[in-house]
């Protein structure tokens, strides 16, 4: 039987994710309409997207606002209040620093609070997919879509952060052997972690991007589309923005197409699952890509 719930009940950390949620957004519309373009002044590195692949942030801002919305309903309250709990106002204070030290170019700072992010969405992504099934469209929407969706958008931070903080600047450093090497394994795992996280386990951890698409689409039956399509997203601003070298510019441009099939296969999941009658968005405990964690 479904509780019922006040409104009020939990009052204090839904007031608290309603302040923490603008912190959040504040910090990130900052780094758009602040006196510095950051995506063009920033560290330029040979994984370094297109700017609008940042973009992604305006979706996951306008989900959460209906996560925040949601909080205050009794289905939202089950999932966010008693089963996110303070991960929630955790993440959002997390991620501002992140952002502000990134935007200040303080790199390594800022990688280590990527982590950091990584680390707490991951956990949030666990709670809610192994231990809240989505019971109804709004579940659908505004808890598993987001935080899905943010969770395959930390992937790619990571992986950029750490390029900006101890990489080579793309601007003024040519390419050498070994920032190819790095630059190709990164965008190899950021699009192949769409395998199963028992496969993914055999890959060293340096193969971080290409894998982590093929994770995602394998992450359950129907797999994990939003996720899939973060990844898909940034690997193809990566191929837009990286034009020399040549050898990393067509590796980006080739595991962009690879991701389209992760994606396709999460997509036709997903399909199929609805065909059925079944939910959308799931997680098997064996098979969660537990990224940052």
């Amino acid at each position: 039987m479904p509780s019922h719930s006040s409104w009020s009940d939990g009052l204090f950390l839904k007031v608290i994710n309603v302040i923490v949620y603008f912190l959040f957004l504040g910090s990130n519309v900052y780094t758009v309409a602040g006196p510095t373009d950051i995506y063009y002044t920033g560290k330029d590195t040979y994984v370094t997207p297109a700017p609008w692949a940042f973009l992604i942030w305006s979706l996951i801002h306008l989900l959460l606002l209906g996560t925040i919305i949601y909080q205050f309903f009794d289905g939202g309250k089950q999932v966010v209040i008693d089963g996110i709990s303070w991960r929630l106002p955790l993440l959002a204070v997390l991620n501002a620093i992140y952002v502000n030290v990134w935007a200040r170019h303080y790199y390594v700072v800022a990688f280590v609070f990527a982590l950091l992010v990584s680390s707490t969405v991951t956990h949030i992504y666990y709670v809610v997919k192994k231990y809240h099934e989505p019971q109804s469209v709004a579940d659908e929407i505004f808890v598993h879509l987001p935080f899905s969706l943010y969770h395959g958008w930390t992937t790619v931070l990571v992986i950029l952060t750490a390029f900006e903080a101890f990489g080579n600047n793309a601007a003024v450093q040519p390419a050498g052997v070994w920032t190819k090497v790095f630059a190709f394994l990164a965008l190899f795992v950021h699009s192949v972690r769409h395998l199963r996280f028992a496969s993914a386990n055999l890959v060293p951890s340096s193969f971080f991007l290409e894998a982590t698409a093929a994770t995602y689409a394998f992450s359950s039956s129907e797999g994990d589309l939003p996720a899939s399509i973060a990844i898909a997203w940034s690997l193809w601003a990566i191929f837009a923005r990286q034009r020399h070298p040549a050898f990393i510019h067509w590796s980006a441009l080739a595991f962009a197409i690879l991701s389209l099939v992760w994606v396709v296969k999460a997509a036709l999941g997903v399909g199929l699952k609805l065909h059925r009658g079944g939910r959308v968005i799931s997680l098997d405990e064996e098979r969660a890509p537990l990224i940052g964690s």
